[in-house]
């Protein structure tokens, strides 16, 4: 039974009000707007001792305070104050409540409330759908709309918009996708948007460029959801696309877009555009995020002056910027650099998580510094709380891969607290090429292809190991196999970004404009090289061919093209950037090297696994790679 109401905003069981009782309510309301918690609170507490209430608004007022000062103790007694004496509040301050626990991360508690309401509308439900969302527990937040549904409460835009995140996978989401037209929700700009994250995570881009494209009206929330959906799937190409297309809309880019942009960037190495992006990154320079992005960015694109430059100017970090900037130095073969960073990250009392672990043993691993590599690896759990996952156990089996420890190596990946994937056998597989194992070599690639019996590139590096070994009937063998499962090696291709262009190059295309002019010029540097010395290295011939069919087959490698297009179209002082989908063999590398020192250019290669800066007869991985 609700106590007898003497005044709009005042609540009392007394007759009469006692005199101090309109100043207390006033006083405790102004409290709550200035965001005074002591003094709201010491009034609170008065207002309980004479059981007086305030209105709604307020309390809700006093429990932002209390969120904004993470005030979890004083919000609970706010909570036992409202309850008390049997005063029943309004549904919709038992839903400030709710979201209140939500946001302190006490779901339970919000749980019980939600229980034990007698009236519950489209806020509560949408309050306890959009937590478990949150919280990943998809299941729950799905049968919650399901129950709301159920006792007659139209879900709104926000429901679906939070269930939506509850999706993981196509077929739930194609359901829920037919629901929310049915109830004419579909253009709603907050549900669309919400669609088309949903399907670009359940890896169904085009599902989500129709779902774009259904749109008529396009909104500025929706242009950003696209762009990052496909920067997101690694998808750089068609992200420029729609960014270029947002901006012919006439939409500005704010932090959400740029670092989309930034991403797209990143993928695809264009380090130029990148660079004009950072111009309208500067507008927004305190922003976090951005400058983490604008920093893998120039890390991923070889350019580590800027990143370095970027990096030194941050007013904020945090671990994301730390371990960026270590995982950047230890990929383009600047490891001592990187664990001396490592060490000042620690000393700023920045606490490493599992990932800047990860970039720490990767420079240990193209480093060749097995024991410092063994002493940081050791130490994670005990210093830092970390549990050891594949990423550290595969730059361990990396690092003692590379030196020559293959038993160690084996023995390690033996003893892993968690299943060995493709790419911890990979790292092994690797080792026993470099090493010429041939056993072990066999071994990890019958592990890696019970796992994934369509990796083209273990078949590949298998058939590597066989050729070096003179094996060309077991060469033969592993192409048959390749035919008869179906299994196709992906060509090498290496890009090269010229006046904001990308060209590309494949061993054996022939379509490029200019590819007589630059088989010519390849032909004349290769002759020059070999004055000074070079001999084609034809353990990386994969044929089983003769004599100069065999440096032929070298020659023209897509990387090979591509420097060489580089130094054809590219000033001296500008260094030649080239992206490439498999990784550098060692003529290739070879061949980088003794260029960079005969034309006096810089060339950077980046391939899957690292990036190779070659200045003046050296490549920064120290030929360790």
């Amino acid at each position: 039974m609700k106590p007898p109401c003497r005044h709009p905003s005042l609540h009392t069981s007394n007759a009469k009000n006692p005199p101090s009782s309109s100043s207390l309510l006033d006083d405790f309301t102004r409290h709550c707007y200035e965001r005074d918690l002591p003094r709201a609170m010491k009034a609170l507490h008065l207002m309980q001792r004479h059981q007086l209430w305030a209105d709604s608004i307020t309390y809700s007022e006093l429990i932002k305070c209390c969120l904004a000062r993470n005030a979890v103790g004083e919000a609970k007694q706010v909570h036992e104050h409202v309850f008390s004496n049997g005063y029943e509040p309004k549904t919709f301050l038992v839903n400030v409540f709710m979201n209140m626990y939500v946001r302190f991360g006490m779901l339970k508690v919000a749980e019980k409330l939600f229980d034990q309401m007698p009236e519950r509308n489209v806020v509560s439900w949408t309050t306890m759908i959009s937590a478990y969302a949150s919280a990943k527990l998809r299941d729950k937040a799905l049968e919650y709309l399901i129950l709301m549904l159920r006792d007659g409460v139209r879900p709104n835009m926000f429901t679906y918009s939070s269930v939506l995140r509850a999706c993981d996978d196509l077929w739930k989401l194609k359901q829920l996708h037919c629901i929310i037209m049915k109830v004419g929700l579909e253009s709603d700009v907050f549900v669309r948007s919400a669609l088309i994250d949903s399907y670009s995570k359940g890896g169904d881009l085009q599902g989500a460029l129709v779902v774009f494209n259904e749109m008529v009206t396009k909104d500025f929330v929706v242009w950003n959801s696209i762009i990052g959906a496909f920067a997101q799937n690694s998808e750089g190409d068609e992200a420029l696309n729609l960014y270029k297309n947002m901006k012919r809309a006439g939409f500005f880019a704010d932090q959400s877009t740029l670092t989309s942009v930034l991403r797209a960037c990143t993928a695809l190495a264009l380090l130029e555009l990148g660079r004009q992006v950072h111009v309208h990154v500067l507008k927004y320079d305190r922003d976090l995020i951005l400058n983490n992005a604008l920093l893998d960015m120039y890390c991923k694109c070889g350019s580590l002056e800027d990143a370095t430059l970027i990096f030194g100017r941050m007013g904020e970090r945090d671990v994301i910027s730390w371990s960026t900037m270590i995982a950047g130095l230890a990929q383009n073969g600047r490891s001592r650099e990187a664990m001396d960073l490592f060490e000042q990250m620690k000393l700023s009392g920045m606490t490493p998580n599992y990932i800047t672990m990860v970039g720490v043993l990767f420079a240990c691993s193209h480093a060749g510094l097995v024991e410092e590599g063994w002493n940081y690896f050791q130490s994670m759990k005990e210093d830092f709380g970390i549990n050891p996952g594949r990423e550290h156990y595969g730059c361990m089996i990396d690092l003692l891969g590379r030196a020559g420890k293959l038993d160690e190596a084996l023995n390690l990946v033996k003893e892993m607290d968690c299943e060995p994937d493709a790419v911890t056998w990979r790292a092994l597989l690797g080792a026993s090429r470099v090493h010429r194992n041939v056993e072990l070599a066999q071994y990890a690639a019958e592990q890696i292809l019970k796992l994934d019996p369509q990796d083209a590139g273990t078949y590949t590096l298998l058939s590597n190991i066989y050729a070096n070994n003179q094996r060309w009937d077991d060469v033969r063998e592993i192409r048959r196999s390749m035919k008869v499962k179906g299994v196709t090696k992906e060509p090498g291709c290496s890009w090269i970004e010229v006046d904001k262009k990308i060209h590309a190059f494949i061993l054996g295309d022939e379509s490029h404009p200019q590819i007589d002019e630059i088989y010519r010029h390849l032909n004349e540097l290769v002759l020059r090289l070999v004055a000074m010395g070079y001999v084609p290295d034809t353990n990386f011939v994969l044929q089983d061919l003769e004599g100069e069919q065999r440096e032929d087959s070298l020659r023209h490698h897509s990387e090979k093209l591509a420097v060489v297009y580089g130094i054809m179209s590219l000033p001296r002082e500008k260094p030649i950037m080239i992206r490439k989908n498999l990784r550098i063999c060692g003529d290739c590398h070879i061949f980088a090297k003794l260029v960079a020192k005969m034309e006096g250019r810089r060339i950077i290669i980046r391939d899957p696994i690292r990036y190779h800066h070659f200045e003046n007869g050296e490549c920064s991985c120290g030929d360790y790679w």
